[in-house]
């Protein structure tokens, strides 16, 4: 019996542990990945928490995966994949099809969305199996450990700003320089835009400007980031990549007229935005999902033309729980990926 590793929690909020499983067989339309690479995101809490419905123990984690197709299930071979393919796959893990965004082509938004380590078992495994839509093709020159966070980081940021209201040459500020913003700052910049970056003290000005930006605000100097970014013109789109609601509600007036605030950094405390802030200058907020597996390729693509690469912390398998807990802990410069022997 030919048998593979994976890292799981037996209950919400337990601690990890590696049990050795059969090797299973894709079914129809699915695909076995031998995992080469997967991020921890700090995503994967709502999963080893149990805190999000339908989430069930024992529970594999890992929606940053990256690694070879191993073995293609039946009506696979007819859609071009092959034994060997390097592939990514990220938050969107597949789609049902037939809902309503799936019917309008928003497949990102799927009511049924397959989020690997909720829909299925994740990424924190030697081997996963997963539908073939979730598949996004790994270019040459991007390595398995750079492509893992790129599926759901890197496409969230990317996708942040290309599907924003700023267009090339435009005042684009990026709110945190963490896990999403040292991503954020790249991406504005090699997409051409006059690029900020927002962050906690003066010490990550440098930081800042080797990732691209043009400028550097430091919440804390004493002048509200609004004001600074109205000193430069306003923004027309303020990228919120850290999750802190109140950093996310002080940014909105340094947004130009017709600016928009573009959320992904996840928290579960509200926002404090006055309706007239938004009316009189006809500002937006919106949140922004991450990307589907086509989206996770283009990510990918653009990544490897330009240069831009996640700042990574690569561990064993056998060291998740600690990797883990790094990730959590704030102190990870800037994703944590686990790698397999």
């Amino acid at each position: 019996m030919s048998t593979y590793r994976v890292a799981q929690v037996t209950a919400p909020g337990g601690t990890f542990e590696l049990v050795e499983r059969e090797v299973p067989r894709p079914g129809h339309g699915q695909v076995r990945i031998a995992v080469e690479a997967c991020g921890i995101c700090h995503s994967d809490a709502f999963f080893v928490d149990g805190a999000l419905p339908g989430v069930t123990f024992p529970e594999v984690a890992g929606h940053e995966i990256a690694g070879r197709v191993e073995e293609l299930g039946e009506g696979v071979e007819d859609r071009g994949w092959q034994v060997g393919d390097r592939v990514a796959v990220g938050w969107f893990g597949g789609s049902c099809g037939y809902c309503t965004p799936c019917r309008d082509g928003d497949f990102v938004v799927c009511v049924r969305l397959k989020v690997p380590g909720w829909a299925y078992d994740g990424g924190f495994a030697e081997k996963v199996i997963v539908p073939q839509d979730a598949l996004a093709r790994i270019p040459e020159g991007l390595s398995a450990s750079d492509a893992g966070p790129m599926a759901c980081a890197g496409v969230t940021t990317f996708n942040g700003l290309r599907r924003s209201v700023a267009r090339a040459g435009d005042l684009v500020a990026v709110l945190g320089i963490g896990g999403l913003g040292h991503l954020g700052v790249q991406y504005a910049a090699a997409m051409g835009f006059e690029t900020v970056a927002i962050a906690r003290g003066p010490e990550k000005a440098d930081f800042a400007k080797k990732l691209g930006a043009h400028h550097y605000i430091d919440s804390t100097s004493g002048t509200s980031v609004a004001e600074a970014l109205q000193a430069l013109g306003g923004a027309k789109v303020v990228l919120a990549t850290a999750g802190n609601a109140e950093a996310m509600s002080g940014a909105v007036d340094g947004l130009a007229p017709r600016g928009q605030l573009v959320v992904i950094g996840v928290t579960p405390e509200p926002m404090k935005i006055a309706p007239a802030q938004l009316i009189l200058a006809g500002r937006e907020v919106t949140g922004h999902p991450s990307g589907t597996a086509q989206e996770v390729q283009d990510t990918m693509e653009f990544s490897a033309l330009h240069g831009i690469r996640p700042m990574t912390e690569t561990v064993p398998l056998d060291q998740v729980g600690p990797a883990y807990q790094k990730m959590l802990s704030g102190n990870a410069r800037f994703r944590m990926v686990l790698t397999m022997s």
